[in-house]
């Protein structure tokens, strides 16, 4: 009752809790409070109004503080979030996706829950504004998300594909069935039996990727933070003078798959003596720390390393991506490499949407992963590469959706079970 006394802060902890606990209407009174007191609110507290408020009756409020909010910044993907669930929620689904719209227009990444909402559609809300697009507009819009699922190699989780299988049941007149399924080792679903996407290039996307990679990546400005002009060229010479390699090895990154420092050398060793067994000719990259005898770089190992394999060795403050994409891309299509690093970063540089599609389907399909620890004087096992590609596609008259029903999957594993949905005519 008394005005002006409470800090800002105070309000804050206090309003956090009222959302916590879904008290809406107390909600409302600290709205009117703050408004009152501070010329300006923060993105704490504005986050908070607008996520309580997407909850309620005045969800067009939400909506408002949303607009004001970007006056000053750029909303979180989380804010947007919760007004375009409270638009579909009551049935306005043009605000909704006309905010997802803008949201993507900034270049953020929506939220799974986002994604859900829209395919969740419109609530069965008693006050349902009479707003609702016509279901061939809608279907369109959200056919379109799955394209971008798939040009982001986005996976969907569980909770999220269900709402996709539910949508496509209940879409009137088209008689679409969906399964929970998963892809036998020749890349056939098992549910359908149609054959999934290869994950080999064809010689003239192979041509293309290394074209760019070699332009944007290697050439590009950002490799020479990490290394220097003359380093790369007589890289380049290096691999001129070689034999095409059949797999390069990330000699650091493989090293490290063991947490004991003192077996570096020996990790190394037993991952490019596996790949010698398998008739291959490699090389390893590697920094010029490791040729300094110490507990983690055995002296024996490392001569024996160099003996199966050819080695390059950077400098110590070298980048090795740089160096393993040049080597593997100028092998030819037939070279993998190995390591346990994604490449995220190198994905930033390429400049078009395709491109980068191209490198990640040549990722998935060259990546050789360690099969997790390497013991002492056991062989070696690497994941098996699919020949099939684990991504959103469809024929038209089916799609296949691959999902996370896991929390754990690392980054460079791809999901193993799939959504099947299939049309009847």
């Amino acid at each position: 009752m008394e005005t002006g006394t409470l800090s800002y802060e105070l309000l804050l902890q206090y309003l956090s809790l009222c959302v916590k606990g879904g008290h809406d209407d107390e909600v409302f009174d600290v709205y009117d409070i703050m408004r009152g007191s501070f010329p300006s609110l923060e993105t704490g507290a504005t986050s908070l109004f607008i996520k309580s408020f997407s909850h309620t009756a005045r969800w067009r409020e939400a909506l408002s503080i949303l607009h004001d909010v970007k006056k000053v910044f750029t909303p979180s993907p989380r804010n947007y979030g919760d007004v375009i669930a409270a638009a579909m929620l009551h049935g306005d689904m043009t605000t909704a996706w006309a905010l997802y719209d803008e949201l993507i227009e900034k270049g953020l990444s929506p939220h799974q829950e986002t994604w859900e909402a829209l395919f969740k559609g419109v609530g069965n809300n008693k006050e349902v504004e009479a707003e609702v697009m016509p279901q061939s507009e809608h279907q369109e819009r959200l056919l379109g998300v799955l394209l971008c699922m798939r040009n982001d190699q986005i996976y969907p989780q569980s909770s999220l594909a269900s709402s996709i299988k539910t949508w496509f049941q209940s879409l009137t007149g088209q008689k679409w069935t969906g399964s929970w399924t998963s892809a036998n080792p020749k890349g056939l679903c098992r549910c359908c039996g149609s054959e999934l996407e290869s994950i080999q290039l064809t010689t003239e996307e192979y041509h293309q990727l290394k074209d760019r990679v070699m332009t944007d990546i290697i050439q590009g400005r950002d490799v020479f933070n990490k290394t220097t002009p003359e380093e790369l060229e007589s890289f380049k010479a290096f691999v001129k003078r070689k034999p095409a390699f059949d797999v390069v090895v990330d000699g650091l990154n493989i090293a490290n798959v063991n947490k004991d420092k003192s077996k570096q050398s020996a990790t190394l060793l037993a991952v490019v003596s596996e790949l010698e067994r398998q008739g291959l000719s490699i090389l390893v990259l590697g920094r010029k720390h490791m040729l300094q005898p110490s507990r983690s770089w055995d002296k024996h190992n490392m001569s024996l390393i160099q003996q199966k394999a050819h080695c390059f060795f950077t400098d110590n403050i070298s980048e090795d991506d740089p160096f393993l994409l040049y080597a593997a891309l100028h092998s030819g299509n037939h070279c993998r490499f190995v390591s346990r690093d994604l490449m995220r970063d190198h994905k930033a540089c390429l400049p078009d949407g395709a491109t980068r599609r191209l490198f990640f389907k040549w990722q998935r399909g060259h990546q050789m992963v360690v099969d997790g620890y390497v013991p002492e004087g056991k062989r070696v096992r690497f994941q098996s590469i699919p020949s099939y590609d684990t991504i959103v596609q469809t024929l038209g008259d089916s799609w296949h959706i691959p999902y996370d029903n896991t929390e754990d999957r690392t980054t460079y594993e791809v999901p193993q079970r799939w959504l099947c949905l299939t049309q009847k005519h």
